[in-house]
């Protein structure tokens, strides 16, 4: 796989509404959360924090985690909200405490982080029992929207990966151009 990262100086696409709840709508990564007030979760590959807005309004404390300071550039100036913590951080790479997650999320960025070292990174800081949103372009796709196809993963490749680092899988869903992947750390 080709893990590189999203242009930071093509942005303001990831501002698109209409084209991103079209992948994944709010209502949707809410339900897949669980969110229930008091939770310290992570959005991992945070990029201009249009996802990390929606789960902000329900959880306690959020961390926007992206490798891209220039990102967090973005999200400054749109305005992060109060209980949003900005994390330079690569996901192999966490500087967070271990067991401090009740939960985290991937909104299309799965295939830019994927191994073995940033699943296993994401299974330390997730408490036990705590919940591993994924929702990304699927390789059975068509490629026409999003990365090339030899970049992507299938839902099944995503799943494996998730229980071999010891996530045990509640839910997961293939859509003609994407996959969601709800799973808990075991």
């Amino acid at each position: 796989m080709g893990f590189h990262t999203f242009d930071a100086a093509r942005a303001d696409k990831l501002e698109d509404a209409a084209r991103r709840y079209r992948a994944l709508s709010a209502e949707e990564l809410l339900w897949a959360l669980s969110l229930d007030g008091d939770d310290v979760i992570a959005d991992l590959g945070s990029g201009t924090g249009f996802y990390t807005d929606d789960a902000a309004a329900i959880a306690d404390t959020v961390y926007a985690v992206d490798v891209q300071s220039e990102m967090h550039d973005y999200y400054r100036e749109k305005g992060v909200p109060d209980n949003v913590d900005l994390v330079t951080s690569g996901v192999a790479d966490l500087p967070l405490a271990t067991d401090s997650l009740d939960a985290a999320f991937s909104t299309m960025t799965y295939h830019e982080f994927a191994d073995e070292a940033a699943l296993a990174e994401i299974a330390r800081v997730l408490t036990d029992g705590g919940r591993l949103v994924v929702a990304d372009w699927a390789a059975s796709g068509s490629g026409d929207a999003g990365p090339p196809l030899d970049e992507r993963f299938t839902a099944s490749q995503a799943t494996d990966a998730l229980r071999d680092a010891g996530f045990t899988i509640e839910h997961d869903a293939v859509r003609p151009e994407t996959f969601l992947v709800i799973a808990t750390r075991r």
